[in-house]
Parts: structure tokens; C-alpha cells; sequence
């Protein structure tokens, strides 16, 4: 077990230091060295779903430290402007899903996954890519961000009705439950956006590290646990968490305590995405794969420009705003898995999807680098 780690840790060291010199993210390398020592390749790790359990943990905390960030904002532009940009999203994602299933005879299940597939980006490639341009915490970053949390809070009736697509299980009490409680988080957020802070002692913690670093995980991952358990995002439990513990001074410490855990958990995140990559699947099907991929790419780009343009977006930040919201994100994986458990999609659809969904997280990045070079060019120009 310490061979494997040490060699894990090399090779993504390794593909970091090459990254760090064309200025790329470095969820790229964790996702390569997932693919490199999986078990169609190296063969260093053969069972994926154990490090994607783990992996999943650095989901939460990143989803906690968006909270702990970001500003609930009081404009109600900047609340409406996502809810239009998404619902015209979804729209367009059933549409363009329903042509796809006519276009290659699939049926109403895999035209559904489809779609689904569509309306969901990566928060973590997203982001990752706000905080490296300087623009999460202005008016455009804000929308986008706004965006991806409404994607969140749609995930829990999306993963409802995936479970209980083929279930005698299945009642209006399961779908109403999670719809129910994200309009309460809605109001709760409404509630509490005027609030500068929340004043809170807590002296027994401020030089205990290690209550300090406990105290933070069971926040984290206790608010995960909750949402989980009532049918939501385990992702979205984290962030509520954060949101309020941003809000409370005697908590300010948690953000230096858990940055670690994010940082290794967020990568054995990555890295299971590429384990899970069947190269022997990708080069049989590569044709499928990466036309697939690129239909994904492009046409989430340019859905995503049009939203942003609609919303009086320059020609630039929108193209820019499109390149970002290109991928099919970490949910899409988990949308994919679950509906092939119940039994809604074959195995050779879930094994394209699969691919695509890893391919577009992997060449998002540098389809992200060309929107950002046009869109400083253009300013530059300016």
C-alpha cells in the first residue's frame, strides 16, 4: 500500500511540474494519473470505486469552501439571471437530447440520461478556473457560480427519479421531500444574505488545533451526511455548511485547518475519474467517443454563449462563459452509474457515457484556455 501511494504521489508530481509549464490546472494531472495506473494500463489500482469513495469526501469539501467564499448576493439580477440562464438550459438539453435519440433510435430512458447528462457542469473544473482568473467574486463570476449551485439543488430530484425509475418504490412523498427542502434552503439563504456575521464564541477551540481540525470535518461532512439522508446532494449538505460557517467569526480558523484535506481529497477525486476510464472501451469506440465528446463540448459551448449574450453579456465573456460551462460535470459520472444500476441504460451506453463524461472534464481545460485567450485578447484589443 505505501509503494502504491509513493508512486501515485510521484507520478502526479511529475505531471504537475509539466502542466505548471503551459499554465494548465492541475486536475489534469490527477485525472491522467488515474488513467496511467488504473487497471487498463498499469494496473496499480484495480478497484476504482475505493479511492472514488474517498474521493467523494474532497467533493464535500469543496463544495464547503465554495460556501465559506462566496457572498450570497443581494441583487435579485443576480439570482433571476441564473434561474433563466439554466431553465433555457434545460429546455434546450431536452430538445437537443430528443434529436440525438431520434437521430440513433434510442429510447425514452437513454434520451432522459442524455439530457441529464447536458444539464449538469463541474463545480470543481469551474471554479478552479474562476479563482485562477481573478473573476469568482465579480458580477459574471457570481451568475456562473449562481448556476452551478441551482445544478446542485436540481440533483436531488434528478437522482430521485433515477433511483426509483424502475421501482414498485417509487411515490409523490420521494420526489415532493427533496423539492420541499430546496425551497427551504432557498429561503434560508434569503434570510440570512443581509447578515454580515453571526457572533459566536468559541475560545476552547481558537489554540486547539486538533479540536479545531475534527470540529471542521464533522461540520462538513455532518451537513452531507443530513442532506443525503433527506434525499438531496451530499455536495449541496457541505455547502449550506459553509455558507453559515463564512457567517460566524469564532470560525474564521477552519478555512487554514481543512485546506490539506480538500487539496488530497480532491484529488483522489480526479484521480478515480481516471480510473474508471476503459482505455480498451475508449480505442474500440474511439470514433463514437470523441465525436460524442466534442458534440458535448461544442454544443454546451454554444448554448451556454447564447444564455449569457441573451443576458446582455458581451460577445467576449460570453464565449468565455460558454467555454467554462462546456463539460459534463462530476454529477453527470454519478447520474450515468446510477442508471445503469437500476437498470435504465445498457452497459455499452454506460460505458460511452462514461468516456465522454471523462474526455470533456479532461479536454474542457484547454477548451477553457482558448475562451479565456479570446476573451483577454479581445479586451486587450480594446
Amino acid at each position: 500500500m505505501l509503494w502504491t501511494v509513493c508512486i501515485l504521489c510521484m507520478t502526479i508530481l511529475g505531471l504537475m511540474f509539466m502542466l505548471k509549464k503551459f499554465n494548465q490546472p492541475y486536475l489534469i494531472a490527477y485525472i491522467i494519473a488515474g488513467v496511467l495506473l488504473g487497471p487498463y494500463v498499469l494496473k496499480l489500482f484495480n478497484k476504482p470505486e475505493e479511492i472514488e469513495t474517498i474521493g467523494e469526501i474532497g467533493i464535500l469539501l469543496l463544495m464547503f469552501f465554495i460556501g465559506v467564499e462566496i457572498n450570497i448576493p443581494n441583487k435579485k439580477s443576480l439570482i433571476i439571471k441564473p434561474l433563466l440562464a439554466q431553465g433555457m438550459k434545460i429546455l434546450l438539453s431536452f430538445i437537443f437530447a430528443y434529436f440525438v435519440g431520434e437521430l440513433l433510435h434510442l429510447n425514452l430512458e437513454s434520451v432522459l440520461l442524455i439530457a441529464i447528462l447536458f444539464m449538469f457542469n463541474s463545480t470543481a473544473v469551474v471554479v478552479e478556473f474562476l479563482k485562477k482568473h481573478g473573476t469568482l467574486h465579480t458580477a459574471f463570476g457570481i451568475i456562473i457560480l449562481n448556476i452551478l449551485l441551482l445544478q446542485d439543488l436540481l440533483l436531488a430530484p434528478v437522482l430521485t427519479v433515477l433511483k426509483f425509475w424502475n421501482s414498485k418504490d417509487f411515490s409523490i412523498w420521494n420526489m415532493m421531500l427533496p423539492i420541499a427542502i430546496c425551497l427551504g434552503i432557498f429561503l434560508i439563504f434569503r434570510k440570512i444574505r443581509h447578515l454580515k456575521e453571526i457572533k459566536l464564541s468559541s475560545t476552547f477551540l481558537e489554540n486547539d488545533h486538533e479540536l479545531q481540525v475534527f470540529s471542521g470535518l464533522l461540520i462538513c461532512l455532518g451537513f452531507g451526511l443530513i442532506a443525503e439522508t433527506v434525499g438531496m446532494s451530499a455536495a449541496l449538505g457541505s455547502f449550506i455548511a459553509g455558507v453559515l460557517v463564512g457567517k460566524i467569526q469564532a470560525f474564521r480558523w477552519l478555512e487554514h485547518s481543512l485546506l490539506p484535506f480538500k487539496v488530497f481529497f480532491v484529488a483522489l477525486f480526479f484521480v478515480s475519474i481516471g480510473l474508471r476510464l476503459d482505455i480498451n472501451y475508449l480505442l474500440s469506440n474511439y470514433k463514437l467517443i470523441t465525436i460524442g465528446t466534442l458534440i458535448v463540448l461544442i454544443s454546451n459551448s454554444i448554448m451556454s454563449a447564447l444564455f449569457f449574450r441573451m443576458l446582455n453579456f458581451k460577445w467576449q465573456d460570453s464565449f468565455y462563459g460558454g467555454a467554462l460551462l462546456s463539460q459534463t460535470g462530476e454529477f453527470g459520472i454519478l447520474a450515468i452509474s446510477i442508471a445503469y444500476k437500476t437498470g435504465m441504460v445498457e452497459y455499452d451506453l454506460y460505458k460511452a457515457g462514461l468516456g465522454i463524461t471523462c474526455l470533456s472534464l479532461l479536454l474542457s481545460t484547454i477548451w477553457i484556455s482558448c475562451g479565456t485567450f479570446f476573451r483577454f485578447r479581445k479586451k486587450n484589443c480594446i
